[in-house]
């Protein structure tokens, strides 16, 4: 009877024919002028002191440092790889980012995206981006001299029929108001009460007027009922009446700070998504669907600030842009270019007021 041979205990015991060699130096197989070099120089001169401040200095220490971390993640999306699978497997096999690791291990999935999401939140990777961008002026690629904007809209992950329209939402609060009043005109002939409705405050009056005819039923000791054949006394209907009109109200304004002024609608799963026209509307029928504008400011080829915006129009993002990334940068670019998109008396009047040339395509230019 033959032995059963097992294969899963040791697979280097099947490596007849490979003659064992010792690699005293990984870097031999990178070419002098690999991209993974230049980035890792120049990584190498930033200051990470803000996202060192990320972690604790109790417990043990992280398997590989964050500094290493960051230089697999730009790496990594200068590759195109952006699922932490995928940075891990590289990381596995990819003799670039092993190089990158200089002897640390692969980091798991689980560690790159708790890297991302505890540690490049709060300001930490806009920090290292300015850091980059000053980096490169020192290094005379950026000047600071000509700025050339542009905006595009991004599809959010947010459900295409979750819409809430501003102009529906007053619409709708308007004849809610009107039934309010008629209900509360009701309850004062009925009870010879003064409540007056107020649209600048509306839920004050009506939770008062709530509150006394909730007091009224525990005094008259009336029992709510309900389903077929029931008869709901007045008392009952009014009380009910008046919280579906103060959920309705609440309803109502909490849509209407979510859009704010500056919107026309938003999205019921991403309150921050506005719903816009996209240019790859795979239907070709103009469909709005929730998402953002993104603002790109780019100089010698470099991108040297973004902007991520809820209006769907380019011609406001232009001063709250310009405003952040002179916050961010130590330098004032000179000239603001963009197209007729960006055209309006106060993007003229504050680019003026800054000091900078204007570059600006007239709306009704020919």
């Amino acid at each position: 009877m033959l032995k059963k041979e097992n294969i899963h205990q040791d697979y280097t015991t099947y490596s007849a024919g490979y003659q064992l060699s010792l690699t005293m130096d990984i870097q031999v197989y990178i070419a002098p002028h690999d991209p993974v070099r230049l980035l890792n120089q120049l990584l190498e001169g930033l200051d990470y002191k803000k996202l060192l401040s990320t972690y604790s200095d109790q417990g043990r220490n992280s398997v590989v440092p964050p500094v290493i971390m960051f230089k697999i993640l730009v790496y990594a999306y200068m590759n195109r790889a952006f699922s932490s699978r995928e940075i891990q497997r590289l990381c596995q096999r990819d003799i670039h980012f092993i190089w990158l690791l200089n002897g640390y291990p692969a980091p798991s999935h689980h560690t790159i995206n708790r890297f991302r999401k505890h540690h490049l939140s709060d300001g930490v990777m806009e920090d290292l981006f300015d850091q980059w961008i000053e980096r490169l002026h020192a290094l005379d690629e950026i000047h600071f001299k000509n700025l050339f904007i542009d905006g595009t809209k991004i599809e959010a992950n947010a459900n295409r029929y979750s819409f809430v329209w501003l102009k529906s939402v007053t619409k709708n609060e308007s004849k809610l108001h009107t039934k309010i009043e008629k209900l509360l005109q009701q309850i004062n002939e009925m009870y010879l009460t003064t409540y007056q409705f107020n649209s600048t405050q509306p839920l004050d009056v009506l939770e008062s007027c709530l509150m006394n005819l909730k007091q009224r039923v525990i005094e008259q000791s009336i029992e709510f009922v309900s389903g077929k054949g029931k008869r709901k006394t007045v008392l009952q209907r009014q009380v009910e009446a008046l919280e579906d009109y103060i959920e309705k109200q609440n309803m109502y304004l909490t849509y209407q700070e979510r859009i704010g002024e500056h919107r026309s609608s938003c999205s019921k799963t991403d309150v921050d998504a506005t719903f816009m026209r996209m240019k790859d509307d795979h239907m070709k029928n103009g469909q709005l669907k929730p998402g953002y504008n993104v603002q790109i400011g780019v100089e010698a080829e470099y991108i040297v600030h973004v902007g991520i915006f809820s209006s769907a129009n380019d011609v406001t993002t232009l001063i709250p842009f310009l405003t952040s990334m002179e916050s961010r940068l130590s330098n004032t670019f000179e000239r603001v270019i963009a197209d007729a998109g960006y055209e309006s008396e106060e993007n003229y009047a504050y680019l003026k007021e800054n000091h900078q040339k204007v570059f600006i395509k007239p709306l009704n230019y020919e």
